[in-house]
């Protein structure tokens, strides 16, 4: 072997063509696997770049029984003749397919222990395995491909803002803490013992002050921090597009937000989105879809029965009607043949969702005595009422009513995942469609049902429309706001407003919140004082790149597009973060720990 020779790869996994044929050429990988077929050994060689196969002759004896040595995952170079695959052997589900490399010298840099997974395309493993060896499952494809997916979709957006005049400015990692959200993460400092920074849960008092000292076109990249409960679409840490300008309303944000999505498809996927995009009413997302975040790939919306019923000798329906509460269902086509069993499953998932139950209808011609509906509870309906919901249903024979009656928006909770449900059960859903849409008109408060507090929809540095502000003293949960969403595919990827520029109307706003003078000077002050010295009406839009991502390269879970994500109790099984930590370091921050409950996971 002669060593000497392997001292720069000249080439990756993926470069090799029939155009090389005849040249010298030297790889470096990991061995994805062996094949040793009567002394003549296959490598497939992989690196992050594609695979190529090298093969290690008979004559070559020096080699054959260093190559019988190769496993799975030990890192090689390779330095041979690039040759044609003999005839009837050529791979064309690989680019490098059509030649292969005749090794002449091998280098075995480090030798690898059995994985505890295949690393593959499907690797069969647990999520909890996958993220224990979150370095081994980074080296199979398809997480390959969602970071380069997340590299070309940071490139591309930098590109575009940068040619829109936006200056890319970094904020504070180490702030203050202003909770008005989630629960911050707080940081102890040393050196003012007893007090606390916070990592940011967005840049958002800092790119508003940006806007006051007049950067007018400002975009960040950021890293932001919340510590709330997680599920499949959050993280502890995430990452999004935050931007900001100056002298605009929501027109110039849309028509920007449009374009530079369509130009992040275009230049990553090749996909061409089609603009403007749907913009919606939030009160007619909630009516039609149930949800303030619509799937809009596919109809199946919600219909609204109350009506119908007004004059309902049936108690369930008119219990719920005196009581302000709705009547809605959604068609489910062709699923009258649905069993017992079926449905009830579909029952069980609406309850999950807030629902008391879940009413169906059987639409069929031999129930004409029935209006053609068939159901437990047929018997105490009116045949009008019954030919009316079929009517409105715009229901034929064979399809399926399914019906909530309750308070609007558990009806529209549930209503909205059993619509997803049925879509995904009938197959509606086109999985290579991306459809955006804009949600608008957010209420700008919202009550906590717990506290009966009035509490922000989106944040307190939200506008609202003037002409709503004289309802800020009588009924504030009624002021629209100047705040929209841009959802995809069902999925909220980002939410923005047009801020509040004037200190006495961001003095108005924390007061309603319930925030005394005190905490608002203690929170806020440094805020409200910059309002005294001129700020711009200003907007801007936070899209959050994980989703976006995750969309884009058609996976369920933004953890597989983050390099080293936490699990949904927020732990690193890999490195075992969080941890306890020495006392010494506790001494110096002035820190003392009192004995609490058992955490969810034990990382110490």
């Amino acid at each position: 072997m002669n060593a000497e020779a392997i001292t720069k790869r000249t080439h990756t996994c993926s470069e090799l063509r029939a155009q090389h044929v005849g040249e010298v050429a030297t790889l470096m990988g990991w061995v994805r696997r062996r094949r040793d077929h009567g002394g003549v050994i296959f490598i497939d060689l992989r690196d992050r770049y594609g695979l190529t196969q090298v093969v290690f002759r008979p004559e070559e004896e020096h080699l054959q029984e260093r190559a019988r040595e190769l496993r799975s995952e030990h890192v090689i170079g390779v330095r041979g003749v690039v040759r044609h695959r003999p005839q009837g052997m050529v791979n064309q589900d690989m680019v490098t397919g059509e030649v292969e490399l005749e090794a002449q010298d091998l280098i075995i840099f480090s030798e690898s222990k059995p994985p505890p997974f295949l690393i593959d395309e499907e690797s069969g493993a647990l999520e909890d395995m996958r993220l224990r060896y979150r370095y081994l499952d980074l080296r199979r494809p398809p997480l390959q491909r969602a970071l380069r997916l997340r590299h070309e979709v940071y490139q591309a957006i930098r590109g575009y803002l940068n040619e829109k005049g936006f200056l890319d400015i970094d904020t504070p990692i180490l702030t203050k803490s202003t909770p008005e959200g989630a629960r911050d993460y707080l940081v102890p400092s040393r050196t003012y013992p007893g007090k606390f920074y916070a990592l940011p849960q967005s840049p958002q008092i800092y790119k508003q002050l940006l806007m006051l000292a007049g950067f007018d076109r400002y975009y960040q990249i950021a890293r932001c921090f919340r510590d709330e409960d997680l599920r499949a679409d959050r993280q502890p840490e995430f990452t999004q597009l935050d931007i900001e300008m100056s002298f605009v309303d929501e027109e110039e944000i849309y028509n920007l937000t449009e374009d530079l999505f369509k130009h992040v498809f275009a230049k990553t996927l090749d996909v061409h989105l089609q603009s403007p995009f749907p913009r919606i009413d939030y009160w007619d997302a909630l009516a039609r879809y149930g949800t303030d975040k619509p799937d809009i790939r596919f109809g199946l919306e919600l219909v609204d029965l109350g009506d119908i019923f007004s004059k309902s000798q049936f108690q369930v329906f008119s219990k719920v009607l005196q009581g302000g509460g709705q009547i809605k269902g959604i068609n489910a086509k062709g699923c009258g043949s649905y069993s017992r069993k079926e449905i009830e499953q579909l029952t069980e998932l609406v309850k999950s969702a807030g629902a008391q139950g879940l009413l169906s209808f059987k639409v069929t011609s031999e129930e004409e005595a029935s209006g053609g509906l068939q159901s437990a509870v047929a018997k105490f309906l009116s045949a009008d009422e019954l030919s009316q919901v079929r009517q409105r249903m715009e229901a034929q024979d064979g399809d399926l009513i399914l019906v909530v009656a309750g308070e609007s928006r558990l009806v529209a909770n549930s209503l909205g995942q059993l619509r997803l449900e049925m879509a995904q059960r009938q197959e509606l859903i086109d999985p290579d469609q991306f459809a955006f849409c804009w949600v608008l008109n957010f209420p700008l408060f919202g009550c906590n049902p717990e506290t009966g507090q009035v509490e922000s929809e989106h944040h307190p540095f939200t506008g609202f429309l003037e002409e709503d502000s004289d309802l800020f003293d009588t009924d504030p949960v009624k002021v629209r706001s100047r705040a929209y969403d841009i959802v995809l595919n069902g999925v909220e990827i980002g939410s923005g407003s047009i801020r509040i520029h004037r200190r006495d109307h961001q003095q108005k706003i924390f007061e309603i919140l319930g925030l005394s003078p005190e905490q608002i000077e203690k929170r806020f002050g440094f805020l409200l004082e910059a309002f005294e010295y001129g700020v711009p009406p200003h907007g801007g839009i936070a899209p959050g790149l994980d989703r976006l991502i995750m969309i884009m390269q058609g996976l369920s879970s933004i953890r597989d597009v983050i390099p080293f994500p936490k699990t949904t109790t927020g732990a690193s099984l890999m490195s075992g973060a969080p941890t306890t930590v020495d006392e010494s370091q506790l001494e110096e921050l002035g820190i003392a720990l009192r004995a609490q409950k058992r955490s969810p996971v034990d990382s110490s």
